[in-house]
């Protein structure tokens, strides 16, 4: 077999969900389980049932990544983002994660995760240009 190496400018989610799958089942194969599992938190339109923001993730060796966490613009200020963040911990600790961890630029709420117990764990500067990039955990307590 010969393969072809393809810049897609626009990968399909097919193309994700299958090198996706290939990794955790090599990961699987040749390392304990990862027990990974993607989750979701929404937050969804009363009227319509459209997801209009919230969380997302997956936990993966013992620790639950938040890939996304999105609260609309008018939404804001309200302890959505709490609530979400607040339900991704009580979520990681049912599935008895030793904690949780997320990205997040400079110019979008590190201050946010730091008043909820988060500490920056390591950091690529000037990334966005300008500002920062912050990689940031918290360690749960025992879990249930």
């Amino acid at each position: 077999m010969r393969p072809l190496v393809i810049v897609s400018e626009r990968p399909e989610d097919a193309d994700y969900k299958t090198i996706l799958r290939a990794l955790v089942s090599y990961n699987d194969a040749t390392s304990e389980p990862s027990g990974y599992e993607p989750v979701g938190i929404l937050l969804r339109d009363h009227d319509s049932d459209e997801t209009i923001g919230g969380l997302w993730g997956k936990v993966s060796y013992d620790w639950l990544f938040v890939e996304l966490l999105f609260v609309p613009e008018f939404l804001r200020r309200q302890k959505l983002g709490t609530q979400l963040m607040n339900a991704a911990g009580q979520l990681a600790r049912e599935r008895k994660c030793v904690g949780v961890w997320l990205e997040t630029y400079g110019f979008q709420a590190p201050a946010f995760y730091k008043t909820l117990g988060y500490e920056v764990f390591g950091q690529l500067p000037d990334h966005a240009r300008g500002s920062g990039r912050f990689f940031l955990r918290k360690m749960l307590a025992a879990s249930v």
